[in-house]
């Protein structure tokens, strides 16, 4: 199946043939107007365009990009490399795209504004689930974020600590150890992860805290989402944060974790869509979806961005690359909207579909309309 081979490629990495610097054409002349909806007109435009960034939508960014370059030729160079080195790489201007599962911080902000104003444009939601390797639990635990946090913390070693059997009644636990997977790259799910912990743990808030990179007090660190899913596998009695399509990809058992609302809610493409719903973002967009309300929101769930500048030529991209990005972009939150739930990633609710695809449609190229 299609959409399985390109998950394959998401976690080998292999999209990330090598992001070239971009072009500085900046005394092209500008295009007059481009159209607000659709990625292409059919025609084959090919060129190339490189980007940069996080690990967690690598799988369905690889599907987009397949598909997208069969729909108009255009090669989309991916590397998977993580949040944070996809904003410094923006900030760098050795990218047309950079990607972040959270949102840039204002102190990025204001190192990338040397170049220009960056735009955030939302693509789709998906799970961060607690995917574990563990003889004898055949479905999965029920964890809340105060007994995750103390996982994490290294304060719980064995899986038939009570606190874990406290949430789960009738379940035989061995005393197996804990192993700990965790990050070692600058990463947004890393901080979408923590978040969640430091809203349950004052340990954990007054601790390693929450950002793209903190201090683990225990564990095994790896790069990436298929890193930390590589870890998983290999280990048993081992527990680590994994976006649900490399959880899938590596049949993992997961966690239904306790939400807001004192639900324990399984990661699914319905509860994921929940906490999309329940969303009100800024005007810029920069938001996040992390322990949102509902009934049956998975609590967990991550929204993640493609980032540009608003005035790409301007920032060093060249027109063309800079048209071909806009194409991308009206490309996901388009056709790639409804290619989204095959790999298990939530599409964008309509109301913030509707306020990405207004940030697209403002993109200019030396201050004059961008034509896609």
């Amino acid at each position: 199946m299609k959409s399985q081979k390109l998950i394959a490629l998401g976690l080998t990495g292999a999209l990330a043939l090598g992001v070239a610097a971009c072009g500085s054409d900046n005394s092209s002349s500008p295009s007059a107007s481009g159209s607000s909806s659709s990625s292409s007109s059919g025609a084959t435009k090919g060129g190339t365009i490189n980007g940069a960034g996080a690990t967690f939508p690598a799988p369905v960014y690889s599907e987009w990009a397949a598909r997208f370059k069969d729909k108009q030729g255009t090669t989309v160079n991916y590397q998977a490399i993580g949040s944070g080195g996809g904003i410094a790489q923006l900030t760098a201007g050795t990218v047309d795209f950079g990607a972040s599962d959270s949102a840039m911080k204002d102190a990025e902000i204001a190192a990338a504004k040397k170049k220009g104003d960056p735009v955030h444009v939302p693509t789709v939601l998906g799970a961060v689930t607690v995917s574990y390797k563990l003889s004898g639990v055949a479905k999965g635990l029920k964890l809340d974020g105060a007994t995750i946090a103390d996982i994490f913390l290294g304060k719980i070693t064995k899986w038939n600590d009570p606190k874990i059997a406290a949430n789960n009644s009738g379940v035989q636990l061995p005393s197996t150890d804990i192993a700990v997977c965790h990050r070692s790259d600058s990463s947004g799910t890393t901080k979408n992860f923590t978040q969640f912990l430091a809203a349950y743990s004052t340990a954990w808030s007054g601790g390693p805290g929450s950002d793209k990179t903190v201090k683990w007090p225990t564990g095994t660190g790896a790069k990436g989402n298929d890193g930390v899913a590589a870890c998983v596998k290999q280990t048993e009695g081992a527990v680590g944060y994994v976006e649900q399509a490399y959880a899938l990809q590596n049949n993992f058992t997961t966690a239904a974790v306790k939400n807001k609302a004192g639900n324990f809610v399984e990661p699914s493409l319905a509860a994921t869509s929940a906490a999309g719903e329940a969303a009100k973002p800024p005007a810029d967009l920069r938001f996040s979806t992390i322990d949102g309300p509902g009934a049956q929101t998975y609590p967990i769930s991550a929204v993640t961005f493609l980032i540009v500048y608003q005035d790409m030529c301007k920032a060093g991209v060249a027109q063309k690359e800079a048209g071909l990005t806009k194409d991308w972009l009206n490309y996901a939150l388009g056709d790639g909207q409804k290619i989204a739930p095959e790999l298990q990633y939530a599409p964008l609710p309509a109301a913030i579909k509707q306020q990405a695809q207004a940030k697209v449609d403002a993109l200019v190229c030396n201050g004059q309309p961008l034509k896609g």
